[in-house]
Order: structure tokens, then C-alpha cells, then sequence
């Protein structure tokens, strides 16, 4: 049995295993930088296959870069998606040497961040990437979905569907590595043309809403929306003209903050025991 992520191997076989005909991740991510005024300059995290970073880019009129560590996702980005600037770099530490007016990150590509000082790094670098007032926009999974909830930790879940004549099964298992907060994914790869099976091995950061927020702001953000949907990914989607709305307990959270135009985290003022300084 052979390691791997399949579908980021082979982008397209990734395009068509999560399909948006219509962009909706795209169009809800334009909706969002729209109403909160954000400027052109636009930094995709974790773009992928770029077809968001493309659809903006083209149809929204943004200037659109995007980043992403998977080489086969670039590659894949600069020939079916063109138009963008694409990079590879590591979202803990990139250095692109300029700023932009909003970062996007997608699709839970925060949650690959899977240590606080990873996340730290992260956000650091966003903050340092983005114009006084920029906006970070982030959408993923919600950690405090899983107090109570078990429902996606109910498997193996077995899926299939067919591409270029050969049929893909995926069968998953899902578990919660309490010590490490990480949601971790086993997932088995089998087709009926013959190719051995693989096994894929990822892992997601779970996030707690108030713990995210006391991260953005020691990072120098100010949290201007935190909330469950509707978006791109909830079960029952963004469509255009809704308003976001929500408990941040369901599975997805949406997120929109600022860049505080101090240099300083508001936690730098306090002395050591926490209070105030003097």
C-alpha cells in the first residue's frame, strides 16, 4: 500500500471529486470582501488548484496572488487557471515582499497549522503581509462542533465516483487526537483499474472560537465577524444577498478580521501578572 494524497497528486482528479461549477466558494469570499470595503490586492492561502484565486481575479476584477506548498497544485493553478500570480511557499513563513488589502484562506487551510506556534507564525505573517486595515478572511471547520457532536466520527465512510473510465473509492475514518486538539483523517484510496491502494494520512487544527480569537488578537487583529453560515461549505449554502448569521456551534466557521493599524498587540500593554501596566 503506497502513501500519498491522490487527489493533490492529481489536481484535476481533485476537481472533480469536489466540484464548484458556479465558484459559490469564490463568490461568497468576493460577497465578503465587498461588504467590508476591502481593496483589490488579494492574497489566496493554500490556493490550491486556483480556481477561486482565478475566478476573482478574472470576474471580480481583483489582483489576485496565491500560494500553496504542493507543487502539482501550482503547476496545475498556472496551466488550467492562468492569471494570477502563483508562488510556492510555506503559509508559516512566506515573504512575497509586499502588502495586500485582504488574505483569503479557504477551504480550512488555516487548520494545517497544527501547533500554536505554527499558527502564531502564521498569522504573524499574514499581519505583516497585509496593509494597515487589511482584512483576513477565513473559512473552515469549527472545533467546538465536536463538543457533543459525533456524528463525523461515525465510520469507516466509503464513497465513490468515477473519472476517465476508472472508478475512485475513498474510504475514511475520522478520530480526535484530544492531547494534540487535531482532527485526524485516515483515508484508503482503491480503484477498479487495477492500481494499488493508498493510504493518505492528514490532520486539522480544531479551533475553539474564543481560542481563535485570543489568538488574532495577540497577533494584532480585531475580530469584526465570527459566525456559522452561511458559506461555501454549510449544508445548506451561501447563496447571494444572505447575511451572516449563527451560533459558531454547527461544523463550519467563518471568520473576518482586521488589521489593527497599532503595532502592538493589545496584550503587549500589560505587565507580567496580567494587569494593566501602570
Amino acid at each position: 500500500m503506497s502513501n500519498g494524497n491522490l487527489l493533490t497528486d492529481h489536481p484535476e482528479l481533485y476537481e472533480e471529486r469536489f466540484p464548484d461549477p458556479d465558484r459559490l466558494a469564490a463568490r461568497w469570499a468576493e460577497d465578503t470582501l465587498r461588504r467590508h470595503g476591502a481593496g483589490p490586492r488579494i492574497l489566496d492561502l493554500g490556493c490550491g488548484t486556483g480556481r477561486d484565486a482565478a475566478w476573482l481575479h478574472h470576474h471580480a476584477g481583483r489582483r489576485v496572488t496565491g500560494i500553496d506548498t504542493a507543487g502539482t497544485m501550482l503547476d496545475h493553478a498556472r496551466n488550467r487557471h492562468p492569471g494570477p500570480g502563483y508562488h510556492r511557499a510555506d503559509m508559516r513563513d512566506f515573504d512575497l515582499g509586499r502588502t495586500f488589502d485582504a488574505i483569503l484562506c479557504l477551504d480550512s487551510a488555516l487548520l494545517y497549522c497544527h501547533t500554536n506556534d505554527d499558527l502564531a507564525a502564521c498569522l504573524a505573517a499574514c499581519r505583516r503581509h497585509l496593509a494597515p486595515g487589511g482584512l483576513l478572511v477565513a473559512e473552515m471547520r469549527n472545533g467546538a462542533f465536536f463538543l457533543g457532536n459525533t456524528e463525523l466520527l461515525e465510520g469507516p465512510r466509503s464513497a465513490s465516483f468515477a473519472w476517465q473510465g476508472t472508478t475512485h473509492s475513498a474510504h475514511t475514518t475520522l478520530w480526535i487526537d484530544h492531547g494534540a486538539q487535531l482532527l485526524r483523517r485516515r483515508r484508503t484510496w482503491t480503484a477498479d483499474d487495477g492500481s494499488p491502494p493508498r493510504e493518505q494520512h492528514s490532520a486539522w487544527r480544531l479551533l475553539f472560537p474564543q481560542e481563535l480569537r485570543y489568538f488574532l488578537t495577540v497577533a494584532g487583529f480585531e475580530v469584526l465577524g465570527l459566525y456559522d453560515g452561511p458559506g461555501p461549505r454549510t449544508e445548506t449554502p451561501w447563496r447571494e444577498g444572505d447575511r451572516p448569521h449563527g451560533t459558531t456551534s454547527s461544523d463550519r466557521l467563518h471568520l473576518v478580521a482586521r488589521r489593527a493599524h497599532h503595532d502592538r498587540s493589545p496584550l503587549d500593554s500589560r505587565n507580567g501578572n496580567g494587569d494593566p501596566a501602570q
